[in-house]
């Protein structure tokens, strides 16, 4: 059964930086392209970031372009998103997600979903 666990997130102030964990088990981790997005309260779910199978192309979302880097550690089975200059905007549930075809910024697209860890920015 496949499963995504994320760690990492917490309380941060305004500037500081988090580093999330993205934990993958039971499907082939380093076949599949994989994804952050977030939900803030009263929010839909949005795109955050993406990197395809291997690590070498990745994308953002405007918002946090310059600010947020996604990475993969295939050995490891691992998905992180270095999270610097955080603004009070970012706070959300953050996700991490695994597609089967390729990078994709539609959360509809995704097969596997882990459960969310809260970030929040105070000013």
């Amino acid at each position: 059964q496949a499963q995504l666990v994320e760690s990492g997130g917490g309380l941060v102030q305004a500037g500081g930086s988090l580093r999330l964990s993205c934990a993958g088990s039971g499907f082939s981790f380093s076949t599949f392209a994989m994804g952050w997005f977030r939900q803030a309260p009263g929010k839909e779910r949005e795109f955050v970031a993406a990197i395809n199978w291997s690590g070498a192309i990745t994308y953002y979302a405007d918002s946090v372009k310059g600010r947020f880097t996604i990475s993969r550690d295939n050995a490891k089975n691992t998905l992180y998103l270095q999270m610097n200059s955080l603004k009070p905007e970012d706070t959300a549930v953050y996700y991490c997600a695994a597609r089967l075809r390729g990078t994709s910024d539609s959360p509809r697209t995704y097969n596997y979903w882990g459960q969310g860890t809260q970030v929040t920015v105070s000013s």
